[in-house]
């Protein structure tokens, strides 16, 4: 009798998956890879891990053999079975960039930015879908996009533990519950009040001192930024105001405060370029901010 061949198991198939993948033959590692899932399914187990980064993987081929539709199957499949995958929404966010559903695409860039704010790729992908959201819609573009999904604090966790992102607390060895997470971002808002309270009394330096205690607890929360940004600018500490509204934009390339203070603070650094790219790049989201034109204006007028 002829010796029965073993059939692969479905880990190996995969590993030959990552090796044609690795090498450019995309076409050969779509088939390893929807062999291992066949295998996978047919083992009856549930091991929606497994079999999300399985489906992941294929549409990371589809999408570099530029069958975009695939792509988005394959990802939407991978984040019903783990949601929230940070690799499954980069691919589905450029596949659905490349065939121009710049809302969708949108969405999942803001979605891992929810995640994990350090992402450049959806830094990068949230910054290009703006403009292109501009262009196409008009100022009124937000009004027109899908729902953004709110990732729940402990599913960010799970996530940036498993997947490659380590929060700076976790990186000492030091090791943060949900619930002590719940404990630092309630902490960050009641500092950020007394921050707030502070600046109506006119406290600006008190104020950034409560602002810079809040962001160590919650350095994710976009208007303590701006309102950091507001007290140097009181203070006339301008490149400091012009950091803060950096870190702002990076979490939200559209906020309108920080595009409006950092223009405030290069104007007093002389810096009129930029100080005039920032209130052009407000005035095509808001194009009848007075306050925006009325600042324009007397930029340009200066020498």
């Amino acid at each position: 009798m002829p010796h029965k061949r073993r059939s692969k198991s479905w880990s190996e198939l995969k590993q030959a998956g990552n090796e044609c993948f690795k090498t450019g033959q995309y076409g050969d590692a779509v088939t390893l890879y929807s062999q291992a899932i066949g295998v996978l399914e047919r083992q009856g187990q549930k091991n929606p891990e497994d079999l999300s980064i399985l489906y992941s993987n294929r549409a990371a081929s589809y999408l570099k053999d530029g069958n975009c539709s695939e792509c988005i199957k394959d990802c939407s499949v991978s984040l019903e079975l783990v949601p929230f995958g940070i690799k499954s929404l980069l691919r589905r966010a450029a596949a659905f960039e490349a065939l121009e559903r710049y809302r969708q695409a949108y969405v999942d860039y803001k979605t891992i930015l929810q995640i994990d704010c350090c992402v450049q790729a959806a830094q990068d992908g949230t910054n290009r879908m703006t403009k292109a959201l501009t262009d196409m819609d008009g100022p009124s573009w937000r009004e027109k996009l899908p729902p953004i999904p709110t990732v729940p604090l402990a599913v960010k966790e799970k996530l940036l533990q498993t997947q490659g992102s380590v929060p700076a607390a976790q990186q000492n060895g030091i090791k943060e519950n949900s619930s002590q997470k719940a404990g630092d971002v309630k902490k960050a808002r009641l500092l950020k009040e007394e921050g707030n309270s502070l600046v109506k009394k006119g406290e600006h330096k008190k104020a950034v001192e409560k602002y810079t205690q809040s962001l160590s607890q919650d350095p994710s929360e976009i208007t303590t930024y701006t309102n950091r940004a507001l007290c140097y600018l009181s203070l006339k500490m301008y490149k400091e105001a012009v950091r803060d509204c950096e870190e702002a934009l990076k979490l939200d390339s559209g906020n309108i405060k920080a595009l409006y203070r950092r223009a405030q603070a290069y104007k007093e650094l002389n810096d009129k370029r930029a100080c005039v790219q920032d209130l052009s790049s407000l005035l095509k989201i808001e194009p009848k901010n007075t306050a925006a034109q009325k600042l324009l204006q007397d930029i340009e007028k200066m020498k």
